[in-house]
């Protein structure tokens, strides 16, 4: 295998925060030294004498997931030219492991279409699925696990009525067809199960023909061919001096496609390691999720003990009424914490909750109420926590959704991630660089909704040994 021509491996930008901070896991539980900035970071950060000159990785967590073809236009022309320009061989633009997006909102088809212009390739490999997280492609169709089984996608209790890209076709690439003109075509599991060799002349013969090349992936080993096929066939002798990085897209199942990989061609000199995460005497949750399977998680929280503290979201869309239901959730939390206790503030218990109807329909007949409702609760969210960080001297807290992660983030003023346990597969426990004192080095996890398991919250407060 021929050496890597530059220290860094691999750069990739999220579409929402809480997929950025997966993507990192990924990569830190193979033992890549990998940092997420919430912006493009200063090249020099990078270089010898930088701030982060030992990474062989790094993200940059963006929004770009909840915005039109039009936003998205704007926001990752200049983001692509800068990645393109830098010393890596791969670049990966991660989505979703459920593959949210429509034609109108977080349109992947727009980010392929956009892509094609900043880097110089003749197709773009796409891997959605992400089998550690119970994401699964077979023969260009997706399968969800959640708590009561595996569905597939356009039947799954989530995401086929998911408020904003509801999924209605389990077939990636009739999906994708709606987003793009772009041509596609399949390395499916069979060719994948037919060894590294047989995988590879199936990609050299979809390149000829696709612009867009999908793969399946039903397990690890699936994922293990994929990193190799992918790699060799893309990124593999790129000098990066004189060419622009390789392009891909997909899931965080791409880091632990590459990962495996690079494990197996010995890329990487470092085992994992993680330091035993110790249990605190409080800890502060802020939801913004309506995911089901977040509900199942407060409700593990409030049973062990948690204060729970519910936002009256409606109120705090009532320009008449919003500071005061904002000062009436910081005292309450302040006051459960000042006492020892772990609090738990949310704005929803589930999809089907009817405050989410109330507010949304409450704000839509009222020109003064915010325009964007999930942007507003989520930046008043992220104030809240700053607030009740600084106020209760926190050593750590857990956030919960996306958007509000994201709200979360520019609020405490964060510029840098990085992995500080990896608590859960997609949901790391990070460490907190900022330039206020109260939040570096605050140990904080940004949790996707659907991600996590039951006692998440729980074991956040009581630490752990093992991952």
């Amino acid at each position: 295998m021929t050496e890597p021509t530059s220290d860094q491996l691999l750069a990739f930008y999220g579409d929402d925060f809480t997929g950025s901070t997966d993507a990192m896991d990924a990569l830190s539980r193979a033992g890549i030294d990998t940092v997420l900035f919430p912006e493009p970071p200063d090249p020099t950060a990078l270089e010898d004498e930088g701030e982060f000159a030992d990474v062989q990785a790094f993200g940059v967590a963006g929004t770009s997931r909840s915005m039109t073809p039009a936003e998205m236009t704007d926001e990752l022309t200049p983001v692509f030219r800068e990645l393109a320009d830098l010393d890596v061989p791969l670049v990966h633009y991660k989505i979703c492991s459920t593959f949210d997006s429509s034609p109108d909102v977080g349109s992947i088809g727009h980010v392929v279409d956009v892509a094609a212009d900043a880097f110089e390739t003749d197709s773009i490999p796409l891997v959605p699925a992400a089998p550690p997280l119970g994401r699964y492609v077979v023969f260009g169709n997706m399968f969800a696990r959640d708590e009561d089984g595996v569905y597939r996608l356009d039947r799954h209790p989530t995401m086929s009525e998911h408020p904003v890209t509801p999924m209605d076709e389990s077939d990636l690439r009739r999906h994708l067809g709606e987003q793009t003109d772009r041509s596609m075509a399949l390395v499916d599991v069979l060719a994948l199960r037919g060894g590294r060799e047989a995988a590879s002349e199936r990609l050299e013969s979809a390149r000829e023909d696709a612009e867009i090349v999908f793969f399946d992936a039903l397990d690890d080993a699936d994922l293990r061919t994929v990193g190799g096929v992918l790699w060799d066939a893309y990124a593999e002798g790129i000098d990066i001096e004189t060419e622009s990085p390789a392009f891909a897209v997909g899931s965080s199942g791409l880091e632990y496609a590459l990962a495996d990989h690079w494990e197996r061609e010995n890329v990487l000199a470092a085992t994992p390691e993680f330091e035993p995460l110790p249990p605190v005497d409080r800890l502060l949750v802020m939801s913004g999720s309506a995911s089901p399977l977040t509900s199942s998680q407060i409700d593990a929280a409030l049973e062990l003990g948690f204060v729970g503290i519910r936002i009256d979201t409606r109120a705090l869309v009532d320009p008449d009424e919003a500071d005061e239901e904002y000062r009436r959730v910081r005292d309450e939390a302040f006051e459960a914490l000042r006492r020892g206790d772990s609090a738990i503030i949310y704005t929803a218990r589930g999809p089907d909750d009817d405050a989410i109807d109330e507010t949304t329909e409450y704000a839509s007949d009222r020109s003064e109420a915010p325009s964007n409702v999930g942007r507003y609760i989520g930046t008043r969210q992220g104030e809240l926590l700053g607030e009740l960080v600084t106020e209760a001297d926190l050593d750590r807290v857990c956030v919960a959704g996306g958007d509000t992660c994201g709200a979360v983030a520019s609020q405490l003023d964060i510029y840098a991630l990085e992995s500080r346990f990896p608590l859960d597969p997609g949901s790391p426990l990070c460490r907190a660089r900022a330039h206020a004192k109260s939040v570096d080095g605050l140990e904080i996890a940004l949790k996707g909704g659907q991600l996590g398991a039951r006692d998440y919250f729980v074991r956040a407060l009581e630490g752990a040994d093992e991952w």
